[in-house]
């Protein structure tokens, strides 16, 4: 029974979904990365080409797997109301376990903030780590994501109230601004006094930003894949789910950078 003919005569609004490999070989591509970086980060024969082959891989796997999941909610109807409440606690969950991630993360840099063993020089920043200033590069990043949370909030609300264009220039700025905070970044790191290797501080501080640096870039392939979907008229004001999950998850992105900031860069600097 094909997917269009069970959403036009099953008894239950909830989504069966068809069987797919998308699933299982994008595990495997993501297998596939994980190994090829260690050989990469310990320098085997090939391990950087294997790398790159195992991404390639993995964005390939991904793409065909959205693909089927915008024709099922698009085209074929199968995210009804119960479906899309599911979907919507589903990247609720997510997020959550996103959030405790990075509270590990945290945790390890107050532990060792709030008691600097002898071996750090009984101080934080540890001695010889000069801390990037706060109300520098760090500061403009923090003005540019949380305007790219307010425009973000207006292409939805423009959606919702069905100002197309509103939608479409709201979501291209906030999609503009998330390039520019990461190209900020990465500057920010080329001209920082420190590296990873420098101690419990540095550590922190890159695997940290680094992680919400890299939650930035898939949130911005998040919204630039809606933005796609608004181009193509696939989001209405009242069917945009995976819209709305980008804003949410993006929403996340900001609060994590705001304690980020407050935490390493102001009060651990």
């Amino acid at each position: 029974m094909t997917n269009l003919t069970r959403s036009k005569f099953q008894a239950h609004p909830f989504h069966l979904v068809s069987p797919s490999l998308w699933p299982l070989n994008t595990s495997l591509c993501l297998l596939a990365t994980t190994f090829s970086a260690v050989l990469s980060f310990h320098g085997f024969t090939k391990g950087v080409n294997l790398l790159t082959v195992a991404l390639i891989s993995v964005v390939y796997s991904m793409s065909l797997w959205f693909r089927d999941v915008i024709s099922e909610g698009t085209y074929l109807g199968n995210h009804t109301l119960a479906v899309q409440r599911g979907l919507s606690m589903g990247v609720g969950l997510f997020i959550v376990s996103e959030a405790l991630f990075f509270l590990a993360i945290f945790w390890a840099f107050f532990h060792s903030a709030l008691s600097p063993t002898i071996e750090l020089g009984a101080k934080w920043p540890p001695m010889g780590i000069q801390a990037i200033n706060p109300f520098e590069l760090p500061l403009l990043n923090t003005i540019i994501l949380l305007s790219s949370g307010v425009t973000v909030t207006y292409s939805h609300h423009s959606l919702i109230q069905g100002n197309r264009n509103g939608a479409l220039y709201g979501l291209i700025y906030t999609i503009i601004l998330a390039i520019v905070f990461t190209a900020l970044q990465g500057i920010e790191y080329t001209v920082s006094s420190f590296t990873i290797a420098d101690g419990t501080y540095t550590s922190c501080f890159y695997f940290g930003t680094g992680f919400h640096g890299l939650h930035v870039m898939i949130g911005t392939a998040f919204l630039a894949v809606g933005l796609w979907r608004l181009l193509a008229y696939h989001l209405t004001e009242n069917h945009h789910l995976g819209f709305e999950s980008a804003i949410l998850y993006w929403h996340f992105v900001d609060v994590v950078w705001l304690f980020l900031y407050i935490s390493v860069y102001y009060w651990g600097s």
